[in-house]
């Protein structure tokens, strides 16, 4: 199977919609229903527990998604789903302190520390404290934020000893602050724009001075011994930043954010979007992880919002180029496996990895030179996540209308939009009345555009501007999708695209297999 069958590059509801059904079904029945974590699908298909990131990372990716999926997309959730990784969740905070907290195996105490894990605990406690209204989350997030600010301080870090005498834990010591509890700060700011709870909002400010005054520096560079080599962690720490700019107006801070998506950011991303999943200089150089790639789609829509539309342009890229392309939609090379002790990790793999996101290429599922291809169940939520961020961003309405950022399918109470899926333009229809502004891609010939025939429009800063469109009169903006090459700049190869639009139509892919679009040929 050289090209897979059934490739999403424009459909963002169906993408989060079965992403959700993948994050619906991976309770592990032989471990009271908490979720797997680890995944591989060839050669070697499986479903397996981790020590270090089962209970306290995965229910957190998974509340924070699916939740956000139910309010942004409409899409209904099994309330026993929730149920079950909501109490997946609140076990992993069931130890000797208000953290989140893992086993060594799946009879054992919770006893293993990983202040990786801090973020993900929080988006659980977040998810469930503004979609469910749960006090019992509230509460150990209160909790929680308090014993933060008691046990690490910026100046000296963890009370170690505190950690493993007092509270009996085996805490790992070896992450940057960057890869540890620098990753916070986003959730911390969700929770407290849903709660006002003053001491969230206090820690995550803390962190982010800390962020700014030692790693995110004025020139914007990337120092991976200083950042650390997961490269998720640098980019959801950069998407962190952006959320608390955000909420606090503080613009200094987003222009110290985009200084860094301009300049260090791209020593690990590529024209579409697409992250080396580590910064090491002995990682596989074609091996990227998809969470990145939403942190800085979810990045560029904050930075976009505040007068930068061409970072609207970029998410849309993006969104079209590689995260859509790389969940998974075609599952008929995940072989059924022998199971005869029906253990529940190795059962019915490759329907419960439909929708799954992983670690791809840019050009496929497995690359160059891996046999193992994986697809870790954290990352379904990361990514179906930072869909619904797209979704929700795509069209809002505010004050001064209508503003369509994004050519993407959106349904609100206030505007109905329908993409074509050929990236050729899209129809709008205004439910409530207010000028209308549609982004109008770089790359559109000015010359081809049509708008409704004759319908009258100007063009300001890069939006197309229709000052009174009729209340539910449908407005089509059509134009063609010009054609172009670019080229991705990897470790150890050049890699060329070529795009109708913003969306990939062939890639080069040196005889890899499950690949995402035909390869070029010359």
């Amino acid at each position: 199977m050289p090209t897979l069958s059934n490739v999403n590059t424009s459909d963002i509801r169906s993408a989060i919609e079965l992403g959700c059904k993948t994050m619906s079904s991976v309770f592990n029945a032989d471990d009271s229903d908490i979720p797997f974590f680890a995944s591989e699908v060839l050669p070697n298909p499986q479903l397996s527990f981790s020590s270090v990131h089962s209970e306290s990372h995965v229910p957190g990716r998974h509340l924070n998604a699916l939740l956000t999926a139910e309010d942004v997309a409409g899409i209904t959730i099994d309330e026993e789903v929730i149920e079950k990784h909501s109490n997946a969740a609140f076990f992993s905070y069931s130890g000797s302190a208000p953290l989140p907290l893992n086993r060594d195996d799946l009879t054992g105490p919770l006893i293993n520390f990983n202040e990786h894990n801090i973020r993900e605990g929080f988006h659980a406690l977040f998810a469930l404290v503004k979609y469910r209204g749960s006090e019992r989350a509230d509460e150990i997030a209160k909790a929680g934020i308090a014993f933060l600010l008691e046990l690490w301080k910026p100046e000296n870090g963890w009370d170690w000893d505190r950690l493993e005498s007092e509270f009996g834990l085996r805490a790992s010591r070896d992450h940057t602050f960057i890869t540890g509890i620098a990753r916070a700060i986003g959730p911390l700011v969700k929770y407290y724009t849903a709660t006002q709870h003053g001491p969230a909002l206090e820690l995550a400010l803390i962190l982010a001075s800390k962020a700014t005054d030692e790693f995110f520096l004025p020139d914007g560079t990337y120092d991976r011994k200083k950042f650390g080599t997961h490269t998720h962690s640098t980019t959801c720490v950069m998407s962190s930043l952006a959320q608390l700019a955000d909420i606090t107006s503080d613009i200094s801070l987003l222009k110290r954010v985009k200084t860094f998506y301009d300049n260090g950011l791209w020593e690990i991303r590529d024209e579409i979007g697409w992250v080396i999943e580590s910064s090491n200089d002995k990682s596989p150089p074609d091996r990227g992880e998809c969470n990145n790639t939403g942190d800085i789609v979810e990045t560029a829509l904050i930075i976009g919002k505040y007068g930068y539309p061409e970072y609207f342009q970029d998410a849309e890229r993006i969104t079209r180029g590689h995260l859509l392309p790389a969940q998974l939609r075609d599952n008929s090379f995940i072989p059924e496996i022998p199971n005869p002790s029906l253990k529940n990790g190795l059962h019915d793999l490759a329907n419960r990895h439909l929708g799954a996101f992983g670690f791809p290429a840019p050009y496929g599922h497995r690359p160059k030179g891996l046999e193992r291809i994986s697809f870790n169940m954290d990352i379904v939520g990361g990514s179906v996540a930072s869909l619904c961020e797209v979704l929700r961003d795509s069209a809002v309405t505010m004050e001064r209308g209508h503003m369509v950022n994004m050519m993407f399918d959106r349904q609100s109470e206030f505007l109905h939009l329908e993409a074509a899926s050929d990236n050729t333009g899209l129809i709008a229809t205004p439910i409530r009345s207010g000028p209308l502004w549609i982004r109008l891609p770089s790359w559109v010939d000015r010359t081809k555009l049509r708008v409704n025939g004759n319908a009258k429009f100007q063009i300001i800063k890069g939006y197309i501007l229709i000052a009174e469109p009729n209340l539910a009169e449908p407005v089509e903006i059509t134009y063609p999708a010009s054609e172009s090459e670019i080229v991705l700049h990897h470790r150890t190869r050049e890699i060329r695209a070529r795009l109708q639009g913003d969306t990939v139509v062939s890639m080069d892919n040196f005889g890899a297999e499950l690949t995402f679009f035909p390869p070029i040929n010359d």
